[in-house]
């Protein structure tokens, strides 16, 4: 999978610039599906609603060269207060320094929790 490109100094659609992730830094998306959740008594609960201190999943977009705990397709834990969000060719993203990562589901890593998403 190829990761984002913007479009360019001119801010025509079409001439779109890759992205280069810097550093420590991940581009990750939260999936349209997991952004609402019902509650026990059926109650949609919008993405936007904060609860307090709830993690969040993402999936890994693009990465910078010193990221050495996640890869382009895993799924992230993360504290949404941790983010900068981003808007790259009308889709919305999230921006994470890999420090603020909790946890990395793939399917590469070996079993030691015990817990499986």
């Amino acid at each position: 999978m190829a990761g984002p490109t913007v479009a360019g100094p001119s801010g025509g659609s079409d001439q779109k610039l890759p992205i280069k992730m810097m550093s420590d830094r991940l581009l990750v998306h939260i999936p349209e599906k997991e952004g609402e959740r019902r509650s026990t008594g059926g109650i949609l609960i919008p993405a936007t609603a904060q609860i307090s201190k709830r993690l969040t999943w993402a999936e890994v977009v693009a990465i910078g060269q010193n990221v050495r705990s996640a890869e382009v397709g895993d799924r992230v834990l993360f504290s949404p207060e941790d983010r900068y969000e981003v808007e790259v060719g009308g889709l919305d993203y999230i921006m994470l320094r890999e420090r603020d990562i909790h946890a990395v589901a793939a399917s590469r890593i070996e079993a030691s929790t015990g817990l499986y998403i």
